[in-house]
């Protein structure tokens, strides 16, 4: 006769009780740290003593008796809100100051999101991709894109956000914090310092022309390595060395930044960086509140502009810093 040894041991192993202990969800961007310390468990495994899956809700191990905790949506909810409240903020800078939004939402996704510098910047420029179309927009209708210089910039611009790619990959996480804000540093003395154009035009004459594939390929670089559009580099340089107005100057540079956040965007998803989730949250709230920023920035006097423009580089600069410290 066939023993019924493995039909009893079946029947045993479905009797056990099942139950779900939760373990609290780590921060936003942080699971890949907190993988030691538990967090992330395979819940689609089965326990030896149970022969059953565990449901979808539960995110923990398999044990005893305990109800189905509360769905995690509002949670993520939260989370949401989060990234849009970065988005809108960075929009409405952007439109306002010609950037990407990138020099603001990288501190935000690091300082409120807890991502670590390196998906900070990935996210970051996937967000700006939208929201730098929606800006060069508004300026566009007013007449205020250099559209010519902008096609030059963007070309050399894509080259360079590849090799920014290439080295945010490579680069250690505390460099690439100490980089980004110097370079944040950089650009607010260049502001307060030479301030900005309230008329000017695009200087003619073949000169110019590698001066604008120099321009591009560092802004590329700066957008591929620190998840910026650019505009943070570009608008100081058009106004100062090109003689642009500062209107002009922030239309051109946002047009230039387009197809260099997408460029920069695919490379980082080949590497593995981006989380397209957050990246696309990030995007839609940033290009929603740019037409704000456009309108602003078309009421703001450009001196008053620039020295606000400088202020909030060297606030988020001081940001940055002290986390770094405190990693340090």
């Amino acid at each position: 006769m066939p023993t019924i040894a493995p039909v009893v041991a079946a029947v045993r192993l479905m009797l056990v009780p099942l139950r779900c202990d939760v373990r609290p969800e780590p921060p936003l961007g942080a699971a890949a740290s907190l993988q030691e310390e538990g967090y992330a468990l395979d819940v689609s495994t089965v326990r030896r003593d149970s022969c059953r899956r565990a449901p979808p809700w539960c995110d923990g191990t398999v044990t005893d008796d305990a109800k189905a905790p509360v769905l995690p949506t509002e949670r993520r909810g939260r989370q949401y809100l989060l990234l849009g409240l970065i988005g809108v903020i960075g929009g409405v800078l952007s439109g306002a100051f010609g950037v990407g939004g990138g020099i603001v939402m990288v501190p935000m996704l690091v300082a409120w999101a807890g991502m670590d510098q390196r998906r900070a910047s990935a996210t970051s420029l996937l967000a700006i991709a939208p929201t730098s179309v929606a800006g060069a927009f508004g300026y566009a209708l007013a007449g205020q894109v250099a559209w010519i210089p902008a096609a030059v910039i963007a070309a050399a611009a894509m080259l360079g956000a590849v090799l920014g790619s290439w080295l945010l990959a490579r680069l250690p996480l505390g460099v690439l914090r100490w980089l980004f804000v110097a370079l944040l540093v950089a650009a607010a003395v260049r502001m307060a310092v030479f301030g900005s154009n309230e008329t000017g035009d695009v200087a003619e004459g073949w000169g110019v022309w590698p001066g604008f594939v120099g321009l591009g390929a560092a802004m590329g670089v700066a957008s591929g390595l620190f998840g910026i559009g650019g505009g943070a580099i570009a608008v100081p340089v058009l106004v100062g060395a090109f003689g642009l107005a500062d209107l002009l100057a922030k239309g051109t540079s946002l047009a230039a930044m387009i197809p260099t956040a997408i460029s920069g965007s695919i490379a980082n998803a080949r590497r593995g960086l981006l989380d397209v989730r957050a990246g696309l949250v990030v995007g839609l709230a940033a290009t929603a509140s740019s037409f704000a920023g456009v309108a602003l920035s078309f009421l703001l006097p450009a001196r008053l502009s620039g020295i606000l423009f400088a202020a909030l580089l060297l606030l988020a600069a001081l940001q940055l810093a002290l986390k770094a410290r405190r990693r340090a």
